[in-house]
């Protein structure tokens, strides 16, 4: 689960765009990583989204979340983890006040260290468009000035928040 959410944050931040630059060595160092979010923008899990966003729609975590992209699997599904990434940011976001609709809730099981009520279920099929719309998560910029989601990894643990800019 640590290295699909860590591969995420790779493909998320530019820093692996494909399986053919995956280094595992590279993925699970330190690092810090952030990007701006302008008033009205959104920022979505991935990018089968729903209508209402397209036009707003200026981030993504550019992954599937599939062994093609080398997301690893417990057996039972392939990039076990994203969906507690995703809750990460869906809790930080919520608490920050920002716009969130994550319209298919994890409820069906324990998220570790998330209360439940901020549960995301991700799900993409890159040769299913349209079908995985509601397994995502929006978040879209209500403020009247740009923000900054951080992402810090160091001593085996993920640090997200969010920052107003000036």
């Amino acid at each position: 689960m640590k290295n699909n959410i860590l591969l995420n944050l790779a493909y998320l931040s530019d820093k692996v765009t494909s399986k053919k630059d995956l280094n595992w060595e590279e993925v699970i160092k330190p690092f810090q990583y952030e990007f701006k979010l302008d008033p009205g923008k959104t920022f979505s899990f991935h990018d089968d989204v729903l209508t209402k966003y397209k036009n707003s729609l200026v981030k993504t975590t550019n992954a599937h979340f599939n062994a093609g992209e080398g997301f690893k699997t417990d057996g039972y599904l392939f990039g076990d983890g994203v969906c507690h990434l995703a809750s990460l940011i869906n809790w930080v976001a919520k608490d920050a006040g920002l716009e969130v609709e994550a319209p298919t809730s994890h409820d069906f099981a324990n998220i570790p260290d998330v209360p439940r009520e901020y549960g995301v279920s991700i799900y993409s099929n890159p040769y299913s468009a349209g079908s995985n719309t509601r397994q995502n998560l929006y978040i879209t910029n209500n403020k009247g000035k740009s923000i900054t989601f951080k992402f810090a990894y160091q001593n085996n643990k993920v640090k997200v928040s969010v920052v107003e800019l000036n």
